[in-house]
């Protein structure tokens, strides 16, 4: 205001400004709460023209039971008192109807202090608090409803993790009722294994960073026995987003686990069958190979004709490769062969195998091999990644009827948490050799059944079906994983994940192929321990033909007591199953004991890892693997006992 304004004009202004306002009741009491002025907004709210009200009582607005609790009086004398008055509650209409109503009494003083009467502020509130009410009778539903859930443990924690509330599904399945529980923290619930893991903390602070966490665990109850559980961890968060607390949901999974855990016995029993009925029908085949052959072989001798031996010797022999090759198949896929594991250039091997490759698959086929610069080394039986990786490129060449392109490609990944768990493997480093073909490709069905055994697409007769489950069983055993990216038309890429060594990388190999033939033993002292007495029989002959001594020995027993007398022995031949308590390892690591410097060679087609390990073996360890030739294991031995 300017020092030359009227204050009848102010007061004018006022006026005006109340008498527009629609969405507030403004009017004026007299000291006895008489209605003294009525603005458009009282005319909508009270359905009162001024004529009808100006003059009369503004109790009249109040209900009957408010008017019998003499509410209105109260509310002028509170406004007197105090300065101000407000409340809300029901009001009547002229019509009778109520509404919810916000309302303010100011009292209004002249100036030497005397009341002259009052201001009224109404707000009608119905609609917000009917909106209201649907949120508190929702909230209240929601509330009973999760109350009366039990087959789902529902509740709520706050920020730190203790339990603020708690429904019936929860004291159902961990055997605590509210008053117990509440303002305890959630990790009770927990193994102490996964406490002393810190897992109740990270579950929390992987809800708070990632928006939800979600897992299946063991979970324990008051009286202490264990639940198998689904818990979803989810945060609860005010309006600009400060985290007040987490939602908790949990499953008691038991009886469905059990019941998933006898379908999986009830498939492993069906692949058992599959696997055994498959066995037999090859190995019937090949058994019929080597006995007729040996049959034909011991008439022809009878009959004094010999010139067929070859022929029959040839089959036989032949048989008894494919019979090894499906054992070593079986044990791969088993995870139960025995690795020879090596600090491994990939790049090289591949290098080294190139050539087989391109003549395997042939002149159709366009073989590309891309390795990466800078590729880590991985700790591998180079032997079979170069069995796995020509497997895989006959599978590409065999899925390229009409020819193609053939790719070879290494590279180093780096797995975080979220693609460690798409490849099942543990976070870290690893080498990848990938196979891509440009061939068919496989339908998801066939994916899915790719690593099983004696699965095959292949025509009868054309494939045992192991190939790939050998390779799966190698890569499994080798702490790495295998698969398989493939579109119908659009060609296949088969991928080994092996994991990064983190030594040295290796050295280039010495070639030995120039190792001497013939006797080259010069009185070394060879004990063999198998008991098998056709295995010690064959051993014994070629050591004796390559010039050395021999010792045989039936059990693990045995050959201890003779590796703890004074009897000289340059090298121990053992294999690693033997009968009498002991098995090869054992043996081997007793005469360690009193000769540290013994060399072993261990001789075996099945090798538990707490026998041979998944590392490398100790200096002087070395093995062959069942079966193997004759002119392989002399050479073998003269590579061991000449080595310094």
């Amino acid at each position: 205001m300017t020092e030359f304004e009227d204050p009848v004009t102010i007061g004018s202004r006022f006026e005006l400004l109340v008498q527009s306002v629609t969405d507030y009741a403004i009017y004026m009491l007299d000291t006895e709460g008489r209605v003294s002025s009525w603005n458009p907004g009282a005319r909508r709210f009270k359905g009162y023209e001024p004529e009808e009200i100006i003059g009369e009582h503004f109790s009249r607005f109040y209900t009957p039971e408010e008017r019998a609790q003499e509410i209105p009086r109260i509310a002028l004398e509170t406004a007197r008192r105090e300065g101000r008055f407000e409340a809300e509650g029901w009001r009547v209409r002229k019509d009778g109807s109520r509404f919810w109503a916000n309302v303010v009494i100011d009292p209004i003083w002249d100036p030497p202090g005397n009341l002259v009467g009052y201001a009224k502020i109404t707000r009608d509130l119905t609609d917000r608090r009917a909106a209201d009410e649907e949120l508190r009778q929702s909230e209240e539903r929601f509330r009973l409803l999760v109350q009366g859930v039990t087959d789902y443990a529902i509740y709520l924690l706050d920020e730190t993790g203790h339990v603020s509330s708690w429904n019936a599904g929860a004291a159902r399945f961990k055997g605590y009722v509210a008053d117990e529980i509440i303002g305890e923290h959630f990790s009770r619930f927990y193994s102490e294994e996964d406490r002393m893991a810190g897992v109740p903390e990270a579950a929390l602070e992987t809800a708070r960073s990632a928006g939800r966490f979600e897992a299946e665990g063991w979970r324990v109850r008051k009286d202490g026995s264990r639940f198998w559980a689904s818990v979803v961890i989810d945060p609860i968060r005010n309006d600009d987003g400060r985290l007040i607390g987490f939602a908790k949901v949990t499953r008691d999974l038991t009886e469905k686990r059990a019941i998933e855990e006898q379908l999986r016995q009830s498939q492993k029993m069906e692949a058992v069958g599959q696997l055994t009925g498959g066995l037999a029908h090859d190995f019937n085949n090949l058994l019929t190979g080597i006995s007729g052959s040996l049959e034909m072989m011991q008439m022809r001798w009878a009959q004094g004709r010999t010139a067929d031996f070859d022929r029959y010797f040839m089959a036989a022999h032949g048989a008894v490769k494919r019979a090894a090759s499906l054992t070593h198949r079986l044990l791969a896929f088993s995870r139960r062969q025995t690795l020879d594991p090596k600090p491994t250039n990939v790049n090289r091997l591949l290098g080294g195998i190139e050539d087989l490759v391109r003549r395997t698959v042939g002149p159709s086929v366009d073989v590309e091999v891309v390795g990466a610069s800078g590729l880590w080394p991985t700790l591998v039986d180079p032997n079979q990644l170069e069995n796995a990786v020509l497997n895989l490129c006959i599978n590409g060449r065999d899925a390229m009827p009409d020819g193609g392109k053939l790719t070879i490609e290494t590279t180093n990944k780096w797995l975080d948490e979220r693609a460690a768990r798409q490849q099942d493997l543990p976070v870290g480093q690893y080498v990848a050799v990938c196979v891509t073909d440009t061939g068919t490709g496989m339908t998801p069905d066939v994916i899915a059944k790719a690593f099983e055994p004696f699965f095959t697409t292949k025509p009868l007769g054309e494939g045992t079906g192991l190939g790939l489950s050998m390779i799966y069983g190698f890569a499994r055993q080798s702490g790495g994983q295998v698969r398989v990216y493939s579109e119908v038309g659009q060609g296949t890429t088969m991928c080994l994940y092996l994991p990064r060594y983190d030594g040295d990388a290796p050295a280039d190999e010495v070639d030995r192929s120039a190792a001497r033939s013939g006797p080259v033993g010069d009185g070394e002292v060879v004990l063999v321990i198998d008991d098998e007495p056709t295995v010690r029989m064959l051993v014994a002959e070629v050591l004796g033909e390559s010039g050395y001594a021999v010792i045989e020995a039936a059990d693990g027993p045995s050959g201890v007591r003779i590796l703890e007398s004074n009897t000289r022995i340059d090298l121990l031949i053992t294999d690693v199953g033997l009968p009498g308590g002991m098995n090869g390892r054992q043996v081997a690591d007793a005469a360690r004991a009193s000769r540290p410097n013994l060399k072993v060679l261990f001789i075996t087609g099945y090798a538990e890892n707490a026998v041979i390990g998944r590392g490398r073996l100790e200096n002087g360890m070395f093995v062959l693997t069942k079966p193997f030739q004759m002119e392989v294991l002399a050479g073998r031995i003269r590579e061991i006992i000449e080595q310094n």
